[in-house]
């Protein structure tokens, strides 16, 4: 009897990585940016808060209905999927068993050897032979719309955190600066981080990330300086 092993691969980590480090890495520097923009617009420290704790409210409730909606799309469409199939075992079982077989030879196995590996995995689960093979379905990376909203907003708010400690601590005078230079630091670690999760290199990720928030940021506050001045 072969002896069960499980081995763990980053692909099962996809769904709530990709919530996770989207929401958070949104969570800094929209609420950076935005804090940016009323400090610069010669707002008072309290506007400042107020602004930034509104945006951290509302940009965690907009990313969970987001990614609730946009992943409930995705798991629609699986769940439509596989009931078409289940339809198709029912009413067509040996053209099920015939377009099995053509997958796996497509894939490199032997007419016969394939046909003898669809009858097997068609006997011990059909359906979930044809999810897996057929429409590439699979428990791991099966859509999960509830999990991800509450990824995503609990990332986002826990990024937000980050610039508003920073905004409440600092003086008036060196805010800007600080919330800035803080907020790049938790972009570039935040990149890193997620870039190291997933096995890709982390210097590139950082850098990508930073130069990015360093430009949203920086535009923010121009436009906040701007409107500071006009109005």
């Amino acid at each position: 009897m072969l002896a069960r092993h499980r081995e763990r691969h980053r692909t099962e980590q996809s769904g709530w990585l990709r919530a996770a480090v989207l929401g958070a890495n949104d969570g800094i520097l929209s609420t950076a940016s935005l804090v940016l923009g009323v400090a610069a617009a010669h707002g008072s420290r309290s506007s400042v808060l107020v602004a930034g704790i509104a945006g951290l409210v509302a940009g965690a409730m907009s990313m969970a209905a987001g990614e609730y909606v946009s992943v409930h799309s995705q798991a629609d469409t699986e769940k439509a999927d596989l009931e078409r199939e289940r339809v198709e075992l029912r009413t067509n079982d040996q053209g099920e068993h015939t377009e099995l077989a053509e997958i796996y030879v497509a894939r490199g196995l032997e007419p016969s050897l394939a046909k003898q590996v669809a009858d097997q995995l068609m006997t011990h689960d059909a359906l979930g032979a044809h999810a897996r093979d057929e429409l590439g379905i699979s428990e791991t990376l099966r859509a999960r719309p509830i999990q991800a909203a509450f990824a995503s907003a609990g990332s986002f708010a826990v990024g937000a955190v980050m610039p508003l400690i920073v905004a409440a601590l600092t003086p008036a005078a060196g805010l800007i600066f600080a919330v800035a230079g803080t907020s790049l630091l938790f972009l570039a670690l935040l990149g890193a981080l997620a870039a190291r999760v997933g096995g890709a290199p982390m210097m590139p990720a950082a850098i990508r990330v930073t130069f990015w928030g360093a430009l949203a940021m920086g535009i923010t506050a121009g436009v906040g300086a701007l409107f500071g001045t006009v109005v």
